[in-house]
Order: structure tokens, then sequence, then C-alpha cells
């Protein structure tokens, strides 16, 4: 019997298919003596250290931060690293075996009800990546529910966001239409996404649309903000939850829907219920991935343990509780409204009407104006075009940090009024 994965006839026609003669073609490419790869001499461990010191030093992090654009700069309580650290919930490892794995199945639990609570939602799943795969993800999810594969995505959506949702649709064959206006008829589509605040921080109504609406936010600014109950999926990404910037990553997504959804949701759903002796126990209720289910029916591929970063954000919650979790939102927000007004008064026009914590600026030139603040150790906000400088502010920000940016900015525009 042949137990080979492919006959001879087989091989034969792949290698004509990519112009080969043999398998042995495929490697030619490959160098038979590797060239020198030109290493240092090895060091000991105490001379490895000094010289990674060495390096370190090179770094200038003490920086003041107005930049956002998704990754904020929010304070961390020190305790989730002393709490997250711990080897019980530190690894990669995915619970395949959920039974055994309590402590993380609950952890997942309650980050999912916290998750409700902020969104106004009825299930939330147990993360998945990033703000970008949910919103790639939850596109999915809809053309699955409405058995539609055309979408409405707006524009002023995440720019990381907005290419993370082109490679995931391409793939599915799903067609993306973006707008800045909403079309007056939406019930061709499978499901309209808009963010709220936008990726310039414009807070907006909610359209009322005749298919599924999916609201990306960020959870921290439901503090102040209503939750999105109008909407049937919400996502976004829980880095300003207790998740440190850490140069862009790793982050993690969260997804929420009502009831009648959850059975599309992809990644974990963690239930709680009882065990034989009447004790609380928890389980994966739902469990959409291939190895689980049959592969047809399969709505996730989602295979690293986010569980990790889902924990940190509640154990945020947990230690900020209610009323923490709001005095930073509303921190924020009074900080970005501050600056707002502090550069109106000094001639730099806000081009926002409504906003949370973030707000565009415009300027003269914006690489100048950056370069200024960044000669003064302030990371003053992210270029969008020549004269739109895109501006943060969270609770980390102080008055002095505001008066600083201001006086440099005023020093900017004076400069550029005596050329």
């Amino acid at each position: 019997m042949n137990f080979s994965a492919h006959t001879d006839e087989v091989r034969k026609q792949m290698l004509n298919e990519i112009s080969l003669s043999s398998i042995e073609d495929l490697f030619s490419h490959i160098p038979v003596k590797m060239k020198s790869l030109d290493l240092p001499d090895g060091l000991s461990e105490m001379e490895a250290q000094k010289k990674v010191r060495a390096l370190a030093k090179k770094n200038n992090t003490d920086y003041i931060s107005f930049v956002g654009g998704g990754c904020y700069n929010k304070f961390v309580p020190a305790a989730i690293s002393q709490v997250a650290n711990r080897f019980e919930f530190l690894t990669a490892y995915t619970p395949y075996q959920p039974e055994i794995s309590q402590g993380t199945l609950e952890i997942m639990y309650e980050y999912q009800s916290m998750i409700c609570l902020l969104t106004g939602m009825d299930v939330a799943n147990a993360s998945v990546y990033d703000g970008g795969s949910a919103c790639a993800e939850a596109i999915s999810m809809a053309c699955r529910i409405t058995k539609k594969h055309k979408v409405l995505v707006s524009e002023r959506l995440n720019p990381e966001y907005k290419e993370v949702i082109k490679t995931y649709t391409w793939g599915a064959g799903i067609e993306v239409e973006w707008f800045d206006t909403i079309p007056s008829d939406t019930k061709d589509y499978a499901c309209v996404l808009v963010q709220n605040p936008d990726y310039y921080g414009e807070i907006r109504n909610l359209p009322c649309v005749e298919t599924l609406l999916v609201v990306c936010t960020t959870p921290d600014s439901l503090s102040v903000l209503k939750p999105p109950v109008e909407a049937d999926i919400v996502v976004g990404d829980i880095q300003t939850l207790g998740i440190p910037m850490s140069f862009g990553g790793p982050h993690a997504g969260f997804m929420a829907c009502k009831e009648k959804y959850m059975r599309q949701l992809p990644g974990r759903l963690s239930g709680k219920t009882v065990d034989a002796e009447g004790k609380t126990a928890y389980t994966l209720t739902l469990q959409t991935r291939e190895q689980h289910i049959r592969r047809e029916k399969a709505t996730s591929n989602i295979c690293s343990n986010q569980a990790l970063i889902a924990l940190a954000s509640t154990l945020y919650l947990n230690l900020l509780g209610e009323e923490g979790f709001k005095k930073a939102g509303v921190s924020s927000a009074k900080n970005a409204h501050l600056l707002s007004e502090k550069l109106n008064n000094i001639g730099i026009l806000t081009e926002n009407k409504n906003f949370y914590n973030e707000f565009v600026i415009k300027v003269e030139n914006a690489d100048k104006f950056l370069s200024e603040l960044k000669s003064e150790n302030i990371l003053g906000g992210i270029k969008l075009d020549n004269s739109r400088i895109l501006v943060a502010a969270t609770e980390m920000i102080t008055n002095d940090d505001i008066d600083l940016y201001v006086e440099i900015a005023k020093r900017t525009l004076l400069v550029n009024s005596s050329c």
C-alpha cells in the first residue's frame, strides 16, 4: 500500500505548473556554501549585559506624549503586571482542555461581563487579536448572518483597521464600499461599519440603517459616553484598559453583540455553570474553531491566546472600579478640551466640533511644528497631512504639560510670522 501523500505523476504535474523539472530545482536558489555572517566574537554574560545597557542608554523614552490614533499613554497600575505575570496566567498556551483551566476561564468570563457592561451588548467573546481584526471579523460575521457579500465602511475609520479589512475581505470575496456620507438606502448591504469617536476624534450620532450596524469604539470613551446600544455588533481595541503602548503591541480586540447573533461570534466564549456537586464551574460555552466543530461551520481561526491581555484589562477595571474608571475618562476629556481651548486662543484652530480626548489642529507646517515640540521632549501628535495634526490627551497629561505644549506652539507661530 502506498502511504505517500503524492504519487510521482502528481509531483511531476505540480513541478510542470511552476516550470521546474525536479524537486531539487526548488532549492537551487540556496547557495551551496553560505557566506560569512561577519559576527563579532562571543561575549560573556557580564560583558553582554554591559553592552546592552550601553545601547539602551541611547534610547530616549522620557517624552510627554500627545500621540493617539489607536494607541494611548494611559496610566497602568503596577499591580496589573504583578498579578498577570504569575505563572498560573503567563503562558501562550490556549485552553484546549477548558475543564482544567478554571482560573483562566473565570477571568475570561469576568472580562466578557465587563465588556458587556461597557458596550450595552448581551454577549462578548474572550478577545481577538486587535481592533483591526475585530472590525474585519465583525464584517465577516455580518456577511454570515445576512448572507450578503457587500458592506459599507466609513472612511473615517482608523487607517490601520482599514488595511486589515482590505486584506480580510479580499480573501473572502467581500465587496467593500467606503463612504464619507452614508447612502440613504442600505438594505442591500450586510452591514454598515462606523467608528465613534472616529479616527479624528469626532463624536457623531449613530446612523439609522436598514441592515446590521457595527460600531467600533474605544472602551475608555464609554466611561463618559453612553453605550452604543443601537448597534448590533460593537468592536474595538482594549489597549486603553491598562495595556502599555509597548511600541504598538501586543494589544487585543473585543467583540460584543446582541444575543441573537452570538453563535456567529468568532473566538471563544466562557460560560458559568455548576458542576455535579453544585459548585460554580466555568467552561467554553461556544467553541467556534475548526478543531472543535466541523470545519465548514467554523467561524474563527483565531489561534493565539489573547486571554493574558484580557486578564490585564480585567484587572485594570477591577483596580480602578467604576468611579476610578470614570474619573480617568473625565480627566482625559478635560485635558484634551483645555489644550484645544488654549491652542485656539493663540490662533491654532481645532477642526472638531465634538470630541472626547482627541482632536485635529490646523497648522502651517506640520513637520516643523512637530519637530519643534520633539526638540523639547514632546510628542505632539500624528501628522495627517502638511497642515493637519491629530492630537490626543489622557489622564497622564498635566497642566504643566499643556502649558509647555502651548508655549512651544506659540513660539513656532512667531517664527513662522517673522519669516
